[in-house]
């Protein structure tokens, strides 16, 4: 298989993994609340976190190299609210894990893709 078609699976993973999670932490708050809903919103959380770990950024811009960095840390925050959905039941402690892995997650996606296009940028100056 080559590179694209890869990056595009990875790509697939992630987005089927933090969907998942996003339905799972949805349904506390409707109410409905079930055993198998933690289990499944951590394979959510380690699905994201594997794929995460598998990517990587072959370029030289460092900045791009620490927001790949901080997209782990994100899916790291993501499992640790999965363990705490497990550890402190009856507590909301585990959304701040899951809120505070978000805000690294968005800042990361949108700050990689500004930094891809001003490297494009400059290397068809060059």
């Amino acid at each position: 298989m080559d590179n694209k078609k890869i990056e595009t699976y990875k790509d697939l993973a992630i987005s089927a993994g933090l969907l998942i999670m996003l339905v799972m932490a949805v349904m506390p708050l409707l109410n409905i609340n079930e055993e198998w809903m933690r289990w499944v919103y951590a394979a959510g959380a380690a699905l994201v976190l594997v794929v995460r770990l598998t990517q990587r950024y072959k370029g030289k811009n460092l900045r791009i190299r620490r927001l790949y960095v901080m997209q782990v840390m994100a899916a790291v925050m993501f499992c640790l609210s999965a363990f705490l959905t497990y550890y402190s039941t009856g507590t909301t402690d585990w959304i701040a894990f899951l809120m505070a892995g978000s805000v690294l997650q968005i800042y990361a996606s949108f700050v990689i893709d500004k930094e891809k296009e001003k490297e494009q940028k400059a290397s068809k100056n060059e």
